[in-house]
């Protein structure tokens, strides 16, 4: 006596349901980096050949047009201080470490009033440089 089953197996594979999932990854992930919007001003920093693996908690950013920023945030030099200080406090951070980012075409006292405030404070300060 010779069994059969009513219901075949069917051996084929349909793709059309995994490439709509493909391109529904890849809308997603060209949507998801456009809003990433990175969190840095446009400077040209001066060349080293040495970096450091260090990372910093918050940036000082000084313009060409002398212009401070505490991160994205355009501040007075004279409020920088009392800014990092609330910053820190307010996280508790005991012994920050900050990145100054100086365009290459400042006069050096800018970045040295900056290098004074950490100095005087004890904080690290970290010279962001561009790589050779």
């Amino acid at each position: 006596m010779a069994l059969k089953r009513r219901s075949k197996v069917n051996p084929n594979f349909s793709m059309s349901s995994m490439t709509d999932i493909v391109f529904l990854l890849l809308i997603f992930f060209m949507v998801t980096s456009t809003l990433i919007a990175p969190n840095a001003l446009k400077l040209l920093l001066p060349k080293s050949s040495h970096q450091t693996s260090a990372s910093a908690i918050t940036t000082i950013s000084i313009t060409e047009d002398l212009n401070y920023y505490v991160e994205t945030t355009q501040v007075p030099f004279e409020d920088i201080e009392g800014i990092l200080l609330h910053k820190f406090q307010s996280q508790g951070i005991e012994e920050p470490t900050i990145s100054l980012h100086c365009d290459q075409n400042i006069p050096v006292h800018a970045m040295v009033r900056v290098m004074n405030i950490a100095k005087d404070n004890k904080w690290k300060l970290i010279l962001a440089t561009q790589a050779n």
